[in-house]
């Protein structure tokens, strides 16, 4: 019988090697790269629930526009070109295993020309892939010896910083697209044998009072444009971004669009505050979880019960069925968003949230995993 023989970049999963010719075969589903709306990928929502979202999804937009542009012309400083950065995304999605997202970045990807095949690019081309799905999958391995290996195949600062949204916000990205669909009641399709993300070692929460430190080099005041400077005054006086912003302000516009979104989405209400202690404990962000810990106005015990981990947590729920449902729907939707359904969404519904408003708490949700890895990727805890 003879063999068939498939090439290309036909499938979801990619190998970092890839072929200088332009002859590949189409992506699986080759009008995935056709989209009118690049962030939520075209898919069909109500007016209202469009309409309720729509101050956080204008500045989401706006990012995936920023980041995937068709063209992106590259120089000493940014090296990072339009194959690394819809390779990076794939590679996040795949990790995911939101099937509309690996269908579009796969479709992107697919008729763009790869590096050269030299050792060089492979080397480079395979660290960046390693870095971006351990991001993804596993952020709290990511430490200073991961940024020095980015160095050492040649990605610069700008680069280093733009991996990182790119990982943070594709991370965002998928869960946004998976809340959606579970809205929608959409039926879960997740391939077999994709692995749920584990929770952070417990190991790296039982200090009570640490301190970030960047591991690399902010934008010189001296030599800052006046786009830097702006964006640095506004979003360095955010909480959530007051360390990192002399870092993003690198890259001034995306620094402002993750800052509107965050501006939107960003609430004082222990829903959301519970939410953003879960995904750090998860992640792994020390920092992260130390600062909301501090500013935690809910239940008593409960910042303890995240910190000691899922068998304290379940303990501590029995008795609280609002924080229980809030609780239940964050966790698999950051260890596992490709598995998120309708059934995480009708108990914060019975438990008095809108469709909207569960949305948005869910979108926080993704938002602050994002900020997570921000917080991992650059710096020191």
């Amino acid at each position: 019988m003879e063999q068939r023989r498939i090439y290309g970049k036909s499938h979801w999963y990619h190998e970092t090697q890839s072929r200088a010719t332009r002859g590949d075969a189409l992506p699986l589903v080759p009008e995935a790269a056709h989209v009118d709306d690049r962030f939520l990928l075209d898919l069909t929502l109500p007016d209202d629930l469009l309409n309720a979202c729509d101050r956080w999804l204008q500045p989401a937009r706006a990012l995936s526009e920023m980041l995937f542009p068709d063209v992106v012309q590259v120089n000493r400083l940014h090296t990072f070109s339009a194959y690394d950065r819809l390779s990076t995304a794939l590679t996040v999605a795949q990790v995911y295993g939101v099937q509309r997202l690996c269908n579009h970045y796969a479709a992107r990807l697919a008729p763009l020309p790869g590096p050269d095949s030299s050792r060089e690019s492979n080397r480079r081309l395979a660290q960046i892939t390693q870095y971006a799905r351990q991001l993804a999958s596993s952020p709290s391995v990511i430490g200073s010896v991961s940024r020095g290996q980015l160095d050492e195949v040649g990605l610069t600062t700008p680069d280093i910083i733009l991996i990182n949204q790119i990982i943070g916000f594709v991370g965002f990205q998928a869960r946004v697209l998976a809340v959606f669909q579970a809205s929608l009641g959409h039926p879960v399709r997740w391939l077999p044998g994709m692995p749920m993300q584990e929770d952070a070692p417990a190991e790296r929460f039982a200090v009570v009072t640490a301190g970030w430190s960047s591991d690399l080099p902010a934008i010189t005041l001296s030599y800052a444009t006046a786009a830097q400077l702006a964006a640095l005054e506004r979003w360095q006086l955010q909480p959530e971004l007051a360390g990192l912003a002399p870092l993003l302000a690198i890259d001034p516009d995306a620094l402002s669009l993750l800052g509107e979104t965050l501006t939107a989405l960003s609430q004082p209400s222990t829903p959301h505050l519970l939410v953003a202690l879960l995904t750090a404990r998860i992640n792994g962000s020390q920092h992260c979880f130390l600062a909301l810990a501090e500013r935690w106005h809910g239940a008593t015990g409960l910042p303890d019960a995240v910190r000691n981990g899922e068998r304290a947590l379940q303990a501590w729920g029995h008795n609280h069925p609002f924080e229980h449902a809030v609780i239940q729907a964050a966790q698999l939707l950051t260890r596992a968003p490709d598995r998120f359904s309708a059934a995480q969404l009708i108990p914060l519904q019975e438990q008095g949230f809108s469709t909207a408003d569960a949305v948005a708490l869910l979108a926080w949700c993704g938002l602050s995993g994002w900020l997570n890895r921000l917080n991992i990727a650059l710096g020191n805890e």
